[in-house]
């Protein structure tokens, strides 16, 4: 589009130039006509001042032009950088919606196949079988449930919760699924009507089925758990089909869902720790008299350290005692006066000893002043 308006620009000017020369040839015929030298000249200063005036003409154009050409070359500039910019957003969005398109394709793929799981009677029990197992395996330890167990009449339940000192629990994972689709690919009223009447009719009947295969008298409960793999199925059912719901109920079935066998098997958890805990009620109880007696012990050797501990206060008191006398007889000591020159017998400053009968020293070494004095 440049090249185009170049082109069109270079015309035009081409075009004013041949318009100048031809105006120039025919000034110059009409010059030569004339006959007059003054006229020649006026003529020739006319002819002079036109092209002077057309060359400031082509000159404005030209210039005109260049602005021109230069702004549409900026305006490309920016429309190509612009476009390329677009281009590039365009393609990076191509890419995510391409991505997600291969998601909705893989998507689109799986849910086949889980319809193709749900259609099939064996692979939809496989599916329902699954996720009760999941749940039952988070919830309890490995020594209270079994799957596939056989009871005493030779049936197969899909899981059984074990209790201690009672009857299992059973739970039941095959439910009708089937009719529960056709209900759901119903088109008319009248095909809504028979699709719910059929899988009332299958309900029942797996209800029912359950109440007489799996209540063993001393082997299991005498309720049972018909587990739903949807919590969306196991709320229309409650809304839709009271009936049904009422059924099993009387039947002694109960209607879990995900959610609801979740929190039974938190019940059960429950029931079995408080089970364990009476079981080992007196071991505990043992090791609580086993501690009682170590407090006695301790209690008694505290006594003892008591009272070892107030003869050593009594004794301390007596040391005490002996040392105060001993400080005293010191005193006394410092305060008897010695005669040096007629070797008197010494005083005590105090208090005067009391009078004593002599008696006679055996030989040795004399007796020392302080040895008549009394006790404190």
């Amino acid at each position: 589009m440049t090249q185009t308006l170049m082109i069109l620009a270079f015309l035009a000017l081409v075009a004013l130039l041949a318009a100048a020369t031809v105006a120039w040839w025919r000034a110059t015929e009409r010059l030569a006509a004339l006959s007059g030298k003054d006229e020649i000249g006026d003529r020739m200063a006319q002819l002079m001042r036109a092209q002077g005036e057309i060359t400031g003409h082509v000159r404005g154009l030209s210039e005109r032009l260049d602005g021109f050409g230069h702004r549409i070359g900026q305006s490309m500039t920016d429309t190509t950088k612009s476009t390329h910019e677009s281009l590039a957003k365009l393609g990076e969005r191509l890419a995510v919606i391409d991505k997600a398109q291969q998601t909705i394709t893989t998507l689109s793929g799986q849910v086949v196949e889980l319809q193709q799981v749900l259609a099939n009677k064996q692979t939809r029990g496989a599916f329902g079988q699954g996720r009760m197992e999941a749940i039952v395996r988070d919830g309890l330890p490995s020594n209270a449930y079994a799957f596939q167990a056989t009871l005493g009449n030779g049936t197969r339940p899909d899981c059984l919760i074990l209790f201690p000192s009672g009857p299992s629990l059973v739970v039941d994972a095959k439910f009708p699924l089937e009719a529960w689709n056709g209900i759901r690919a119903a088109a008319t009223p009248e095909a809504t009507k028979a699709a719910e009447a059929q899988f009332r009719r299958d309900t029942v009947k797996h209800i029912q089925d359950i109440a007489d295969r799996y209540f063993v008298p001393g082997e299991t409960q005498d309720t049972a758990f018909m587990f739903v793999p949807s919590e969306s199925i196991f709320a229309d059912i409650h809304e839709r089909f009271e009936d049904v719901v009422q059924r099993a109920h009387r039947s002694r079935v109960v209607i879990v869902s995900p959610s609801l066998l979740m929190l039974s098997i938190q019940v059960v958890t429950s029931l079995l720790r408080d089970q364990r805990m009476k079981e080992q009620a007196h071991l505990i109880q043992e090791e609580v008299g086993k501690m009682m007696e170590d407090v006695v012990r301790l209690d008694e050797r505290v006594k003892r350290l008591q009272t070892h501990f107030a003869q050593a206060n009594k004794d301390v008191d007596e040391i005490l005692v002996s040392t105060r006398r001993v400080t005293a007889r010191g005193t006394r000591i410092e305060q008897v006066e010695v005669n040096g020159a007629g070797g008197e017998a010494p005083k005590v400053a105090t208090k005067p000893a009391a009078v004593r009968t002599p008696t006679p020293r055996p030989p040795g070494p004399p007796e020392l002043p302080f040895s008549n004095f009394e006790e404190v």
